[in-house]
């Protein structure tokens, strides 16, 4: 029986209306990975990446098991928050990481983004990209987590499987377990 790949990806906002919750965000990045750690039965082989954006997206780490040890996101002194791109590029990553992980001879499920973010673009054709997003055959189920003084109606448009909210009490490592925990636990796949 081939094996079950779950692609996920964190994609957070690190603009500087974001400085103060970068600490929180590396903090639940360290919690899903011991949350992986302890569930070794789980169905499906969880990989990760991590994707930073403000003025700019980038790829701060590519594709591979979640639980490789991590690199702590750091915040950038930039006040734009281009969701565009960030989605644009995201497009682009994760068409080709479906389709090198095809090529491993293993079931691919529907990959899972989760948008971090206090929902504030600085860019306003951002729904346009992720039209785009959202409209590919490798279309990612899409989780919003809102932190600082945020926008819900953006995100509430990003988050169209589930949002969460940081001023709820809820907290990122979580959030993020939980989402990949419902995730694994159907049985569609790409």
């Amino acid at each position: 029986m081939e094996p079950d790949v779950l692609p996920c990806y964190l994609v957070c906002d690190v603009s500087f209306s974001m400085s103060d919750h970068i600490d929180e965000v590396n903090a639940g990045l360290r919690e899903f990975r011991g949350v992986v750690h302890a569930d070794r039965r789980a169905p499906a082989q969880i990989r990760l990446c991590v994707v930073v954006f403000a003025d700019s997206p980038l790829v701060v780490r590519p594709l591979r098991p979640a639980l490789d040890p991590a690199t702590d996101i750091r915040p950038r002194q930039e006040s734009g928050s281009d969701f565009g791109s960030a989605f644009t590029l995201l497009r682009t990553v994760i068409e080709r990481d479906v389709s090198a992980l095809k090529s491993e001879r293993v079931r691919v499920r529907r990959p899972m983004l989760f948008f971090v973010s206090d929902g504030r673009p600085t860019d306003p054709a951002w729904p346009v990209a992720l039209a785009r997003l959202t409209a590919t055959a490798a279309c990612p189920e899409m989780i919003a987590f809102g932190l600082g003084a945020v926008d819900q109606p953006t995100l509430g448009r990003i988050g169209t499987s589930r949002v969460f909210l940081g001023s709820d009490g809820v907290r990122l490592g979580n959030a993020l377990a939980s989402s990949v925990a419902r995730t694994v636990r159907r049985p569609e796949h790409v």
